[in-house]
C-alpha cells in the first residue's frame, strides 16, 4: 500500500497522499517488525510507541492513549487500519472518538468463534469503518448478513499484492535453503503462536506430538515465535520437539521461500494460510476455524484443530493428493493496494 501511494502521488500530484505511519510496537521482536520494514523497503514509522507485549486490555488502553496523541498532533484526513489485530482496534477506535474518517484493510473476515481476540477486533473495527476494504466475495457477504453495505469495496487482497511482487526477488536474494540445508518439497514448513494453542497445553501437546510423528516420514521446520518458545519451555517436561528443526522467526524473503518450497505447511496463522495457497502448497490448519474459508474447498486447506490423530490423517491425505485446484483467483489480479490507495483519494468513490 504505501508503495501505492508514492505511485500515486507521483502521477497525480495535484491529489497527492501524505503517509505517515504509526507504529504501536505489538509486534516488537526484531526478527518479526524490524526486518520486514527494511527488507520490504516499507517508509520508517514516524511514530513508534513500542508499546510490547501485555494483556488485552492493558495493550489496547496503553495503544489508545498514544495513537490519540498522534492523531491530534497530525490531524490526518483519514486512518487506515490493518488486519484484526489489537492495533487494529486501538487505531479504529481512536480514529472515530476523534472523528475521523475511517478505513480498514482486510474488512468482512470472520471466524464465527467470539473466543478469538481476533473476530472481536474485526467485528469492532467493521462495523464503525467507513470504508471497508474486502479481499474476497465471501468477506462481502458477511458484511451484508451484518447489515453493513455502505462504503464496502471488493478489492482483491494486498498480501496477493506483497507476494507477486517480492516472489522473484525472494529467489534471488534469499539464502535460507541453504542455510537450513533444505531441499525442493523434501520438508514440511511449520508455524504455531495463536494463544488459542500456545497457552492450552494440551492442544500444544497434541500438535507437537504429531510434529514429533511426521518428522520420522520428512523433515519438519518449525519457525518459534517468542509466545511459543514461552510456552514450550514451562511445559518442557510433556512437550518434546528434539526431533524437529527449530529456528529463530524469519524474514518476509525467507519465509516466502520456505512457503514455495514446502511438500506441506501446517499453520495456525491466517497469513500463512493465504500464502500457502498463493505459492500454490496444501496446507493443514491447526484451529478449529479459519476466517479465510475460500482457501478450505478443493483440499486446498484442510481445518484440522490441535489433536494428534486428526492431524496425523490429514497429513497422510494430503501427501496423497496430487489433484488439487489452485488456478481459482479467488484473492484479486494483484492490484488490490492500487484499488485501495484511489479509494482513498477519492474518498471511497468508484470514478
Amino acid at each position: 500500500v504505501s508503495r501505492a501511494i508514492k505511485e500515486w502521488t507521483s502521477g497525480y500530484p495535484n491529489k497527492a497522499i501524505k503517509e505517515v505511519i504509526l507504529h504501536t510496537g505489538q509486534h516488537y521482536d526484531k526478527n518479526m517488525s524490524e526486518v520486514f520494514f527494511k527488507e520490504l523497503d516499507i517508509p520508517r514509522p514516524k511514530y513508534n510507541l513500542s508499546i510490547g507485549s501485555g494483556a488485552h486490555c492493558a495493550q489496547i488502553a496503553l495503544m489508545l492513549s498514544g495513537i490519540e496523541r498522534v492523531l491530534l498532533r497530525e490531524e490526518p484526513d483519514m486512518v487506515l487500519v490493518y488486519g484484526d489485530t489489537n492495533s487494529t482496534l486501538a487505531g479504529a477506535l481512536a480514529a472515530k472518538k476523534l472523528g475521523l474518517l475511517l478505513a480498514h484493510i482486510e474488512a468482512g473476515l470472520r471466524s464465527f468463534n467470539m473466543a478469538m481476540p481476533e473476530e472481536v477486533n474485526r467485528i469492532v473495527t467493521d462495523r464503525i469503518s467507513d470504508l471497508l476494504f474486502c479481499p474476497s466475495k465471501i468477506s462481502i457477504d458477511n458484511l451484508r448478513r451484518e447489515g453493513i453495505t455502505s462504503g464496502v469495496h471488493l478489492t482483491g487482497d494486498v498480501m496477493y499484492d506483497s507476494i507477486m511482487f517480492y516472489r522473484e526477488k525472494a529467489e534471488k536474494k534469499s539464502s535460507v535453503l541453504k542455510r537450513l540445508v533444505l531441499s525442493d518439497k523434501r520438508y514440511v514448513l511449520a508455524t504455531i503462536h495463536r494463544a488459542e494453542n500456545t497457552d492450552r497445553a494440551l492442544r500444544l501437546q497434541g500438535i507437537f506430538s504429531a510434529l514429533e510423528t511426521i518428522s520420522s516420514d520428512i523433515e519438519v521446520v518449525v519457525p518459534l515465535h517468542p509466545r511459543t518458545v514461552k510456552m514450550l519451555k514451562k511445559n518442557r517436561g510433556s512437550i518434546r520437539a528434539g526431533s524437529l528443526k527449530i529456528i529463530d522467526p524469519v524474514s518476509y524473503l525467507d519465509m516466502i521461500m520456505l512457503e514455495r518450497h514446502a511438500a506441506v505447511i501446517m499453520t495456525d496463522s491466517g497469513g500463512v494460510q493465504k500464502e500457502a495457497y498463493f505459492n500454490r502448497v496444501p496446507c493443514i490448519t491447526l484451529r478449529d476455524e479459519t476466517e479465510w474459508v475460500e482457501t478450505s474447498s478443493g483440499g486446498r486447506n484442510v481445518i484440522v484443530g490441535a489433536v494428534k490423530e486428526p492431524i496425523l490423517k490429514a497429513y497422510e491425505k494430503v501427501k496423497k493428493n496430487r489433484t488439487v485446484d489452485y488456478d481459482e483467483n479467488i484473492y484479486g489480479d494483484g492490484k488490490a493496494s492500487r484499488r485501495i490507495v484511489k479509494l482513498i483519494a477519492c474518498r471511497g468513490r468508484e470514478k
